[in-house]
């Protein structure tokens, strides 16, 4: 049997995957060929860590498909001296790819094994400048601090008016939004203290963050 190429698999990843979607940014693009994917993908999903597909993680929760992990870098547009807020550290490596475009990231995850699992799959590449921490961050985390940019992995029905007053001014905020089996990926930009601009990405679906799951309707007839 022919041995795994990793490398093969990345590149295709990236050249067949990720770029045809769109995805253009130089500095996008070399952070996906830098991380390795497989490093934070569970270790029985190691062989599907450069599918086009999500992967399961545990508690129900996925590791995002790679266009969308592509497609959301590339959307926010991080600067190097940008801070940002990552709501669902998931196996942490948005979180990687985040803390290697930008200065440093703050990372919130409901689920304490997720958080001490994506510890020490970020300690062995020296990525400074994150905090991660366990929390329910569904209406908002550290509110007193303002970010530059913030992603929140899960989706939402709609998105926490918390989250937006978080922004820094010219800040971006990448969502999920919407009910499935059709949601979409929305950009929200702080244009002003109260002007806010919001654009419609691109349509995906994907689970919903913690309690943000659509309550059931219940109809007496």
């Amino acid at each position: 049997m022919m041995a795994f190429d990793t490398e093969l698999a990345r590149f295709n990843m990236v050249e067949q995957q990720i770029r045809p979607w769109d995805v253009l940014d130089k500095r996008v693009l070399e952070t996906l060929f830098k991380i390795p994917r497989e490093h934070f993908a569970p270790a029985e999903q190691r062989k599907f860590a450069f599918s086009d597909t999500a992967l399961p993680i545990g508690h129900g929760e996925t590791m995002l498909p790679p266009v969308v992990e592509g497609r959301i870098l590339q959307a926010v547009a991080i600067e190097p001296q940008e801070r940002i807020l990552e709501i669902g550290t998931g196996t942490g490596f948005l979180t990687a790819c985040l803390a290697h475009l930008g200065h440093s990231v703050h990372s919130v995850d409901i689920h304490a094994d997720f958080t001490a699992a994506a510890a020490e799959r970020l300690k062995d590449f020296g990525l400074e400048r994150i905090v991660l921490e366990t929390g329910d961050a569904l209406n908002g985390w550290a509110s007193n601090e303002r970010f530059d940019v913030i992603i929140i992995s899960g989706a939402l029905q709609a998105i926490p008016e918390s989250y937006r007053q978080q922004l820094n001014v010219g800040g971006r905020l990448f969502a999920i939004v919407g009910t499935a089996p059709v949601m979409s990926a929305v950009l929200v930009t702080r244009r002003a203290d109260d002007h806010f601009v919001t654009e419609n990405l691109f349509e995906t679906c994907t689970g919903y963050l913690h309690g943000a799951e659509p309550k059931p309707q219940f109809s007496f007839g």
